[in-house]
């Protein structure tokens, strides 16, 4: 089995890691700034449920930790389960969020690059929350 082509996108953000970890991890705050996982969320039993670009979602994270780490797992409605990996790390008085987009097996490099760019856009537009002083 080989692996998958990957690629690891992330932001610097001028805010505390525990505060960014603390927003991040709560997914009643992806509406704020997630927008494939956005849309018709709602809690089922130990998962979520919303309403992606392709159809219906189902979607679990995992638990709440000392360590940054924001991973969560995608059903899509046929099945497939996405591993989605993502930590916030410390860097200095700011933080660090990273994203590793793996591609998909039937994925062209023209649809891996537009994921890439969603995935870089939702980094973006949580830097933006962040960053405001109300958040």
């Amino acid at each position: 089995m080989a692996t998958r082509d990957s690629r690891t996108l992330q932001v610097s953000i001028e805010r505390d890691w525990h505060a960014a970890y603390d927003f991040t991890s709560d997914p009643l705050n992806l509406p704020k700034w997630a927008s494939g996982l956005a849309t018709g969320l709602q809690k089922f039993g130990d998962e979520w449920l919303a309403d992606g670009p392709t159809g219906k979602l189902r979607i679990r994270f995992s638990p709440p930790n000392d360590y940054g780490v924001l991973d969560h797992w995608v059903v899509t409605e046929t099945g497939e389960e996405v591993y989605a990996p993502m930590r916030v790390i410390p860097n200095n008085n700011g933080c660090e969020v990273s994203f590793t987009l793996f591609r998909m097996p039937e994925m062209n490099d023209g649809k891996f690059a537009e994921d890439a760019a969603w995935v870089l856009r939702d980094l973006k537009a949580l830097k933006a929350v962040l960053e405001t002083p109300e958040t």
